[in-house]
């Protein structure tokens, strides 16, 4: 569905030092230097795949997010998606993909949010009973019934998020980029569209990309992820496998009766008190059971529990790994 071969695209960004004499000199000769936003890309993603695009700020995400929206067009590469090149086929392309940029809106500030609903199924050339029967579900599924009814300067910025989502996918999109889509949402939101995501998917098939920092969405609603940093990409793999590689280490909560537990090799004790003892297990060590085994033999186990490093600690992992902090 998405095949993204050796693209690349740089931009001129005009750069001079502080002061005013320093101003007036660029006024008369500017001087710049050219970014490679994105160096040679390559990967492909399938029909009804959901993949988080991870990477920290200036990695290329947006970027790429844009030339695959057709925004943008590289100057070096290939990029087609369902047979078509986004920036040459730009209106055929913009019929079947739906674009959410967190800090962006494309529902008119002043006006209701159904007008802005209803505007977009003119540019998009909805008929009538297709345009009918998403509003339904959308409104139904997102829980919308009285936030389209009010202007969206008025709505919270959860709530305004909420109707975007519902704006991208007016039209049935087949393909729908998120750049950023939970960004400032408060928990409550953040489930909400989350939750939503996932039904479409599974109900429509729809193809999903996902840029955020929030770790927590990535984790929720892909099962595949792609690093980039510095325009380049790093790693493009499943989480789960990547969790494997990365996760050398497990944090035992133990709740117990009895003497005091003495450590062995590969266990470290984080912390003990009150009759619960906190360890950290380093998995090129012992396993898990061994290290539970060896609890076992020293006091009586009533309560233990076996946490796996945060979805946002591996990603640091993988950060540092790749030296882009």
């Amino acid at each position: 569905m998405i095949q993204v071969e050796h693209i690349s695209k740089t931009y001129q960004v005009a750069r001079r030092n502080a002061g005013f004499s320093e101003a007036f000199k660029a006024l008369l000769h500017k001087q710049y230097e050219r970014i490679k936003a994105l160096d040679d890309i390559s990967f492909t993603i399938g029909e009804g795949e959901m993949v988080g695009y991870i990477g920290p700020n200036g990695a290329g995400k947006s970027s790429t997010i844009k030339v695959l929206s057709g925004i943008l067009t590289p100057e070096e590469g290939s990029c087609t998606i369902n047979g078509r090149i986004p920036w040459k086929d730009r209106i055929a392309h913009v019929q079947e993909i739906g674009v959410v940029f967190g800090q962006r809106s494309q529902l008119w500030w002043d006006v209701p949010v159904i007008d802005s609903f209803e505007l977009l199924r003119d540019i998009y050339r909805i008929p009538n009973q297709v345009y009918q029967n998403n509003l339904e579900e959308l409104v139904s599924l997102l829980n919308l019934e009285l936030l389209i009814k009010t202007p969206a300067r008025q709505l919270s910025l959860g709530q305004r998020m909420r109707c975007e989502v519902a704006a991208s996918l007016l039209h049935d999109p087949k393909i729908l980029f998120l750049d950023e889509p939970t960004i400032g949402l408060d928990a409550v939101s953040k489930i909400a569209v989350r939750e939503f995501i996932l039904e479409r998917n599974r109900k429509h098939r729809t193809t999903v990309i996902l840029t955020t920092h929030d770790m927590q969405d990535i984790e929720t609603l892909t099962k595949r992820i792609i690093l980039i940093g510095k325009g380049k990409i790093l790693m493009d793999g499943n989480l789960e496998n990547i969790k494997k590689q990365f996760s050398t280490t497990k944090q035992l909560t133990v709740e117990y009766q009895g003497g005091k537990i003495i450590p062995c090799e590969g266990m470290n004790l984080l912390s003990e008190s009150s009759q619960i003892a906190v360890f950290e297990v380093n998995l090129s060590s012992m396993t898990v059971s061994e290290a539970v085994t060896h609890i076992s033999k020293q006091v009586e186990v009533i309560d233990i529990a076996v946490d796996s490093p945060s979805i946002d600690e591996l990603v640091a992992k993988l950060y540092q790994k790749y030296q882009i902090q």
